[in-house]
């Protein structure tokens, strides 16, 4: 199901899990102290939640965020996701609540790991999921100030926080990485970090550092992690990634070859792969190779990079048929 929602193109994904929310951010009327609190009576107004263990989802056949009332919801300063269908929906953090007000939130819904959730959820409900928890994860960390130390507010229903004592406004904070699929040939570089399951490579990925463009943190961390020079990097698509606040930048890049070498301490190995191992890896008959979950992004720019090489062996084949 979820596979032929997201669409695909030459045979891939088009985009990424955790994209797609189709909520309403309501970023005009959260700012109504009047209005969120009649949304805070409204009988239509809903809750979704989630702990660090997971999200609450309900539904076998076809999974979805489990909605509740607020009723069951403990009072306290909201968090607003915002609108859907022009009903409030506000987020529950189940860590903040007693062992019996937990229970009866996830009632005949269940708790499942926000990876796990990504890979069965449809891709709207997918969306909603990776903001739900990354604006839990936020909020779960930021209760003092960073300049002062002084207890922080929620304010804006919930899309920042506000410090009384020297007056700070802090908004969630969203950490850009890049995350490269550097190819020569029909070959794509993929390194391994220690403690990866066996057989298990990825894709190259480095948080951007300041003052620098995401295209030149592409080069930096392929030189950095591989010694190797990539060049023409190519944006391709993003995913936000909640783990806990990420956001995954996807890029294609081309490289001259050479022998890589993982010299910054970060990748126990890194090498090249060839295309029909590649192939048999993303299709799940690889002996020698393990990809990432599909949940993630570097599986999709590894999934789309077979697509498109397949695709044009397939119109070169026809052409010269």
């Amino acid at each position: 199901m979820n596979r032929s929602e997201r669409g695909t193109e030459n045979g891939s994904v088009r985009t990424p899990l955790f994209t797609g929310m189709a909520l309403d951010r309501a970023d005009r009327l959260r700012t109504d102290a009047s209005w969120v609190a009649s949304q805070l009576e409204s009988p239509s107004a809903r809750a979704v939640g989630a702990s660090r263990d997971g999200v609450v989802l309900e539904g076998d056949a076809e999974p979805r965020l489990a909605r509740r009332p607020l009723e069951l919801a403990p009072a306290g300063e909201p968090l607003l996701l915002g609108l859907e269908d022009g009903a409030a929906l506000f987020a529950i953090d189940l860590d903040g609540l007693d062992q019996a007000a937990g229970e009866a939130f996830v009632g005949g819904g269940r708790a499942v790991p926000l990876r796990e959730a990504g890979g069965v959820l449809p891709r709207s409900e997918g969306g909603l999921a990776a903001y739900l928890a990354a604006l839990l994860n936020w909020h779960r960390k930021h209760h003092f100030c960073a300049n002062c130390g002084a207890l922080t507010v929620i304010t804006q229903a919930g899309q920042s926080r506000s410090c009384p004592g020297c007056g700070s406004i802090h908004f969630p904070r969203t950490d850009p990485v890049v995350i490269m699929l550097v190819e020569s040939s029909d070959q794509v570089l993929l390194g391994r970090r220690a403690g990866f399951p066996s057989g298990w490579y990825s894709i190259l990925a480095g948080f951007v550092s300041p003052g620098e463009s995401a295209e030149e943190a592409v080069v930096r961390e392929v030189r950095e992690e591989s010694a190797i020079e990539a060049y023409e990097p190519r944006f391709v698509s993003s995913q936000p990634w909640p783990f806990p606040s990420s956001l995954m930048l996807g890029f294609e890049a081309r490289s001259n070859g050479g022998e890589p070498v993982a010299r910054d301490g970060e990748l126990e190995d890194v090498r090249w792969f060839p295309l029909d191992v590649v192939r048999a890896a993303a299709a799940e008959r690889s002996a020698e190779l393990a990809l990432p979950p599909r949940v993630s992004i570097a599986r999709f720019l590894i999934e789309r990079w077979v697509a498109r090489h397949d695709h044009l062996q397939t119109s070169d084949a026809a052409y010269h048929g």
